[in-house]
């Protein structure tokens, strides 16, 4: 009578196993597993390298204004840019280091009392990207590009050419910091860590480019002091410490 009402359990059991598994979607055979993993320390490290820039950019255009003719326009402004190309030639910059952003002509209009337009004369405009790679060329440029006729400085920017040479450098400075300081936080724990089990580098942003708005523009009575400074490539890692 006993093993009867134990089966009677036991089917029930089953049966409402089957229901739960049917109701709620269950996937089966079911796997029941179990893991292990030791005790880990994570210590964040950070690592900083200043870098002086080695690429620098200059933007300089040409505006030329209320002529009668398109044509008049187009000459004005080719015959400066021409004459700022060749200058900069003889800086030994090539077509890598020159780049035409814009070049445009438009008409100027005015309007009377009934909203009729008429068109008085044309404008245009012409700007140029310069690549330089020598800091002390940079200032005799500008001086020079305003008196070819460059009537505006759009500004300037600097870079690291070869940031990502830095960038591992930092992140050795980085892994450093780190192992002392786990090293410190075992001992006043009174710990014992073993292997490093993982790494993580945090993002460190895009930290190799600085830039200037406005240089200056038009007539420039003296030469432009150009100083770019240092730049800081930085580094955050997390060490994953075992620990004994």
């Amino acid at each position: 009578m006993t093993n009867l009402k134990d089966l009677f359990k036991i089917t029930i059991f089953v049966l409402v196993v089957f229901w739960l598994i049917k109701v709620f979607d269950i996937s089966y055979p079911i796997n029941i597993t179990t893991s292990s993993r030791s005790s880990e320390l994570a210590v964040v490290g950070q690592g900083k390298i200043d870098v002086s820039p080695d690429v620098f950019y200059v933007s300089a255009g040409v505006i030329v204004d209320n002529k009668k003719t398109v044509k008049e326009v187009q000459n004005e402004i080719n015959t400066i840019n021409n004459k700022i190309i060749d200058l900069l030639k003889h800086y030994g910059l090539g077509k890598e280091n020159l780049k035409t952003t814009n070049y445009s002509i438009y008409p100027k209009q005015t309007y009377d009392k009934d909203g009729n337009s008429q068109i008085t004369g044309y404008s245009g405009s012409v700007n140029i990207r310069i690549k330089v790679k020598d800091i002390s060329l940079l200032s005799k440029i500008i001086d020079e590009i305003t008196t070819a006729g460059a009537n505006e400085i759009y500004g300037i920017s600097y870079e690291i050419d070869n940031p990502d040479k830095f960038q591992e450098e930092a992140r050795k400075i980085a892994i450093e910091n780190a192992k002392q300081q786990a090293k410190k936080i075992a001992q006043d724990l009174g710990i014992k860590l073993g292997k490093i089990t993982n790494i993580i580098e945090g993002n460190s942003g895009d930290n190799n480019r600085v830039y200037l708005p406005m240089v200056g523009g038009g007539d420039l009575q003296k030469s432009v002091s150009i100083e770019p400074g240092t730049q800081t490539i930085t580094s955050t890692v997390t060490l994953y410490f075992e620990k004994k």
